[in-house]
């Protein structure tokens, strides 16, 4: 029996509004590879990309100089990702002046985790601000910006519980933000039961889900464990066997996304941030089995 959301794929990809988020390249090869990303996502439209922003600055030139080029030499308006690890407030005021001189109306506000990476205790600097929700206070006391925060339908992983963690997210709203996209899953029953707390807090700013191609599950299954992803038994089983075979992995990570974009899709959802890990290949496939397709008269429509 034929699936009944095929016939109605055309009109999703109308519907459906995305981003992508890419990091900043750490030399000349990665750039180059970064750009033929973005060119190649560029033509689907999303509604702004991000680029990320490492703690305490240590990308702070690379970001810039990123965002600068996509906002100099193509069409997408990018947001640019902020944190305040390892940083005062003068130090990371002086960051969002910078990018708005650039340009830049959006934000992505992120506390950030340690330079040590995930599962480190997390300490504010001295003079610095505390948290995110300080750190989105500041931005839009600078400019009206839009501001994206994180949100974590699992809980962030030092959260004591759901209602600490939603309550920092309302002092997030509270200060500002106008939009939170979440950490990657792939239950999306347990995103459906995470806007509904949401909600129930009256919380009302969209809550984004972001999606995650796997484009290696062994390397994805480990960062999940260490951040408190849950990956279904299901997952696992459908990558089994395919560590020495990339061309049929990307085929089943291209279909596995599409999958979980589409069920929540036909949740009500539709708006999406994607993690592209600085790779066009499988966000691009996604869309195109989604239903977003370069627009007509873009050179990729016309090759």
């Amino acid at each position: 029996m034929a699936d009944p959301r095929l016939s109605r794929r055309t009109d999703i990809g109308d519907r459906i509004k995305v981003s992508f988020e890419f990091f900043p390249p750490k030399n000349d090869e990665m750039e180059g590879r970064l750009w033929e990303t973005i060119t190649r996502l560029e033509p689907l439209s999303p509604q702004y990309v991000s680029v990320t922003y490492g703690a305490g600055g240590s990308t702070r030139e690379r970001t810039a100089r990123t965002i600068g080029r996509i906002l100099t030499g193509s069409g997408l308006k990018p947001a640019a990702h902020m944190t305040c690890v390892d940083a005062t407030r003068e130090d990371v005021d002086a960051v969002v002046r910078d990018f708005a001189s650039l340009g830049v109306t959006r934000f992505v506000a992120l506390r950030g985790d340690p330079a040590a990476g995930v599962g480190e205790a997390y300490r504010p600097h001295p003079q610095g601000y505390s948290n995110g929700a300080e750190l989105v206070g500041a931005i839009r006391r600078i400019g009206d910006f839009e501001v994206s925060v994180s949100a974590y339908p699992e809980k962030h992983p030092e959260s004591a519980d759901f209602a600490t963690d939603i309550d920092m997210l309302k002092r997030k709203v509270d200060n500002g933000a106008t939009r939170a996209i979440t950490q990657f899953f792939f239950d999306n029953d347990l995103y459906e039961r995470y806007v509904e707390r949401v909600r129930r807090a009256g919380i009302y700013i969209p809550i984004v889900p972001g999606v995650l191609p796997i484009h290696n599950f062994a390397q994805v299954a480990n960062f999940s464990a260490r951040c408190g992803t849950h990956v279904p038994a299901w997952l696992a089983e459908r990558f089994a066997g395919l560590e020495k075979d990339p061309q049929t992995h990307a085929l089943v990570a291209a279909a596995i996304a599409a999958e979980q974009v589409l069920d929540l899709v036909e949740r009500g959802i539709e708006e999406f941030h994607f993690y592209t890990m600085n790779r066009a290949d499988l966000a691009f496939a996604m869309c195109h089995l989604i239903g977003i397709r370069p627009q007509v008269g873009t050179a990729a429509a016309a090759a």
